[in-house]
């Protein structure tokens, strides 16, 4: 089941929000609980055992690590925390990765090892990392201990977030699965930004989709270079508005249930440079990596040597955490390399660059890096890889421009959807002096009702509906 299908928004959601209103309080949480297992359920009801199984371990290492601390057992309280983490990546590892492992040992040694065929838990990327933060954050003492299994149980399996993000640690929402006010305001804002992220997966990412799923199928031996790049640019136009949008809609269904879940993107394709990028693009996993490998590893304190390594680890973690193929690693190093001269080479050239040429150099290596990230067979994405530089054999046909004026409308509304010009419009409507409340709250309902008719009218009509970051 996915946020932007007919059976979430008419049947799933209005139920879940009336069974959860009606009842007491104290019993929201368990409510939250069974309708996330049962969300999950809806297409993997095998693996809601895994997630069980994850839940378990994780709870009982935080009770333990509390357990010996509260003992001054500090040694049996690192071996629990070591034990709990480790045992929540061994399930990552065996179900995301045993498969690459085992082709990397046939293609390396020409063994015929069966592959195990396993299917990829949705989101287990997602709830592993928040049950292992839950752990380190317990052993540091950066949280407290939940004592409440159907709380912590609420915790990791929300639906709102639980199947691509944003990667919410549980410090962050702690004293809200403790205690939490639902308000009509809050409410409002919550459908409203969801609202805004239906709008961006079904009006632009689903439609950059298909542009891009036109030009894919080209021949790239004969593909013009200006043809091949409208291809990438509606490829990432479509992974940014597919995941900002699930991301805007998890943090407005949170807002609906009283959570409050932090901003995962911040308009990152307005970046000058790769670093300010990646302080802008998937911010919960950014500071994750930072906060759970990057500091306890050394950061930049250890020396130029030091961080190099540093660097590199995370980056290539990052890489193989989006995907079991190599294309992956290969995307994870491109960035750590970029990174790293970023920081140790151009640091002062990239800070003098015009904002337009730091915008367009920025753009540039992005998408370069979306290249990579599209193509799993990375032999199969040669050829348009060639194609970007002119190995086509033209620059330009009718062809492309026939795509551009096709598109035309498509490609501005992704272009300006991807600055901060909507919301500066819409921010400035609403503080416009002498403006009067009704007008503002009319003006946000119309809005809503819009983007929520538009949206539904293409969903009744089409079958392309993936959210690309499910498969992470």
């Amino acid at each position: 089941m996915v946020f932007s299908s007919l059976l979430f928004l008419f049947r799933f959601l209005p139920l879940v929000l009336l069974l959860y209103f009606i009842v007491p309080a104290r019993f929201r949480n368990l409510v939250l609980l069974l309708v996330s297992l049962i969300f999950y359920a809806w297409g993997e009801p095998v693996y809601v055992l895994l997630m069980i199984a994850s839940i378990l371990i994780s709870w009982l290492g935080g009770i333990l690590i509390e357990y010996f601390r509260n003992r001054r057992m500090r040694y049996r309280a690192k071996k629990a925390m070591i034990v709990s983490v480790g045992a929540g990546l061994m399930l990552l590892g065996f179900f995301k990765y045993a498969d690459f492992a085992i082709r990397s040992v046939n293609s390396l040694t020409g063994a015929q090892i069966p592959l195990l065929n396993l299917a990829l838990p949705i989101g287990i990327s997602f709830y592993t990392f928040q049950t292992i933060s839950y752990i380190i954050d317990v052993y540091r003492e950066d949280a407290q201990v939940q004592y409440n299994l159907i709380s912590y149980g609420a915790y990791v399996t929300m639906f709102p977030q639980l199947i691509a993000g944003p990667i919410v640690t549980y410090r962050t929402i702690d004293e809200q699965l403790r205690s939490r006010t639902e308000t009509p305001q809050e409410f409002a804002y919550g459908i409203h930004r969801f609202m805004v992220g239906l709008g961006k997966k079904v009006l632009l990412a689903n439609n950059a989709g298909l542009l891009w799923d036109t030009v894919r199928v080209q021949d790239a031996s004969s593909m013009p270079a200006l043809t091949a790049w409208i291809g990438l640019a509606a490829y990432t136009f479509q992974i940014y508005f597919d995941f900002s949008g699930y991301s805007d809609m998890a943090i407005g269904l949170g807002h609906m249930f009283g959570f409050r879940f932090l901003e995962n993107f911040e308009y990152p394709y307005l970046a000058r440079s790769i670093t300010q990028f990646w302080r802008k693009w998937h911010i919960s996993l950014s500071t994750w990596f930072r906060d759970y490998v990057y500091i306890p590893l050394g950061g930049n304190r250890t020396g130029t040597a030091g961080l190099i390594r540093n660097t590199m680890i995370v980056w290539l973690l990052t890489g193989f955490w989006h995907g079991a193929d190599w294309n992956f690693v290969i995307w994870g190093i491109y960035y750590g390399v970029l990174l790293l001269l970023e920081k140790l080479v151009f640091s002062k050239q990239v800070e003098k660059l015009p904002p337009v040429l730091g915008h367009v150099y920025c753009l540039f290596f992005v998408m370069v890096g979306w290249f990579i990230f599209a193509y799993p067979d990375i032999t199969s994405g040669m050829g348009y890889f060639g194609a970007l530089f002119g190995a086509g054999g033209a620059l330009a046909s009718r062809g492309s421009i026939y795509l551009i004026l096709n598109n035309l409308a498509l490609l501005i509304a992704l272009a300006l959807g991807s600055t901060t010009l909507p919301a500066a419009l819409a921010n400035r409507f609403v503080s416009k002096e002498g403006r009067s409340e009704g007008i503002v709250i009319a003006a946000r309902l119309a809005f809503c009702v819009v983007v929520f008719l538009l949206s539904v009218a293409s969903l009744v009509d089409a079958s392309y509906n993936p959210f690309l970051y499910f498969r992470f």
